[in-house]
């Protein structure tokens, strides 16, 4: 049986303002200026030189010289709020060195032919963040083959590979964490301690990676204080020559451009906010002309010409507008941040920061957490004391004895300075990291101590062993 009935919906319609305004509050600075660029060369309407240069008549028009009647819709293209110096000085800070580019530039300055940069050059383009080679020779061979087109055997795999192992950083290509420790000893002066420290990774790996020291020295005939030192040589070596990082393996190197400048002005806390190529956004003189020109007209391409146009016009509007409220939004959600974390700003200790999740920002501002979202994203803050992401303030919280509430940042800084003030022959457990954590007055579970260590990258006790 069919059965019908009425339902009653409602809907929310974003408009091109408010669609525009997401779009534009996600974006750094950087590629907000290049979505500027982008919508100036799109708009044909709109015009970023500066009016007067370069000529006795004025180029271009603001829109307040023309009237709503004129087809022109009732606002400014002109941002009055940039500052005057279109390109002021900023500083840049630069997030990783472009990992693969930096390999490729080093496999470019060897004597290979065609063919072997070929297969050194997708050897590079395998390796993993940490700057390993995880797979297997016969695999690269048979993804060479039906990948790239590029046959081959194992053994000018194995030939490049070598190549690449002395690239710096040094350790790069390694196939396992022993490799990568071998190849940085190899390339250090062959002084005893390095002779020693090359002869534990041989022949007493399992021994090294399990702390069993005695046994070591069993093996190796090595004195104790002989086998210490060539131990803490190994200590001091890099696990992860390609830094473990993603952002290491993009394409171009990565700088970041502070959307805000903290000031501390003798304790008054404030922070501008820098304006770099942003555009003076001018209606092009011939565009309006049309327009004025148009009005009383009754021929019909000249009406078109004026539509297209409008057209344009009404999106430079939303454009426009949205920059202001992107701006307008920026302004209000860090306002808030610095007043919430005032403690951490004037000081920037860690311990200060209070516990702040999205929700606390948007009751403050009266924006929904997913605008929060937003702005946070992509977004940093130069300081007196570093660069920060907007996300770094941000963490939950949880109760001391106390009764008050403290982030978990502060927690993590605790539990890192219990493990840092250990004895290291006796390493804690977590077991007892939380009875050690609950005499500095914070009560903390053995689960969340191993989530919080995890997160630190510190390991085990039995790991953190130390003669």
């Amino acid at each position: 049986m069919i059965k019908q009935g009425l339902e009653l919906k409602q809907t929310q319609k974003l408009s091109p303002l408010q669609i525009q305004t997401i779009k534009l509050l996600e974006l750094p600075i950087q590629d907000l200026e290049q979505r500027i660029r982008s919508e100036i060369e799109e708009n044909p309407v709109l015009d970023d030189s500066p009016s007067g240069e370069g000529s006795e008549e004025q180029k271009d028009i603001s829109i307040d010289e023309l009237k709503e009647d004129d087809y022109i819709p009732a606002y400014k293209t002109r941002v009055n709020n940039w500052g005057k110096d279109p390109r002021p000085e900023y500083n840049t800070f630069s997030v990783k060195t472009s990992f693969t580019q930096s390999l490729m530039d080093q496999l470019g300055c060897r004597s290979l032919d065609e063919h072997q940069q070929q297969v050194a050059s997708f050897i590079i383009g395998s390796l993993d963040e940490d700057g390993y080679l995880r797979r297997d020779i016969e695999s690269l061979c048979d993804d060479l083959a039906f990948r790239a087109g590029i046959v081959t055997d194992s053994s000018e795999v194995e030939q490049m590979l070598k190549i690449i192992q002395d690239f710096e950083p040094v350790g790069v290509g390694a196939r396992d964490l022993r490799e990568c420790l071998l190849l940085q000893l190899r390339a250090c002066r062959p002084t005893e301690d390095v002779q020693n420290a090359i002869r534990i990774l041989t022949d007493c790996y399992t021994e090294f990676t399990n702390k069993h020291f005695q046994k070591i020295i069993s093996k190796t005939g090595l004195d104790e204080a002989a086998m210490k030192r060539a131990v803490k040589k190994i200590l001091k070596l890099n696990p992860s020559p390609g830094g473990g990082s993603a952002d290491s393996y993009v394409e171009s190197a990565q700088q970041i451009v502070p959307d805000f400048i903290l000031e501390d002005n003798d304790g008054e806390l404030s922070f501008s906010m820098p304006r770099f190529s942003v555009p003076e956004l001018r209606v092009n003189k011939k565009y309006a002309d049309l327009l004025l020109s148009s009005k009383g007209s009754s021929e019909r391409a000249q009406k078109e010409a004026a539509a297209f146009v409008k057209q344009k016009l009404d999106s430079a509007k939303w454009f426009v507008e949205a920059l202001k409220q992107r701006q307008n939004t920026l302004q209000r959600t860090m306002e808030a941040i610095l007043d919430y974390q005032k403690e951490y700003f004037s000081s920037g200790d860690e311990t200060n920061l209070k516990p702040m999740v999205l929700k606390d920002i948007a009751q403050i501002t009266g924006y929904d957490i997913s605008t929060i979202s937003r702005v946070v994203n992509s977004k940093y803050i130069e300081t007196p004391f570093g660069v920060f992401p907007l996300k770094y303030f941000f963490s939950e919280g949880m109760e001391n004895q106390q009764g008050e509430e403290v982030s978990t940042r502060e927690l993590k800084k605790v539990l890192q300075q219990c493990i840092d003030s250990e004895d290291k022959s006796k390493p804690l457990t977590d077991e007892q990291l939380a009875k050690e954590m609950e005499k500095h007055g914070y009560k903390v579970a053995r689960r969340t101590i191993a989530k919080y260590r995890g997160q630190l990258g510190i390991p085990l006790a039995r790991w953190r062993k130390e003669l």
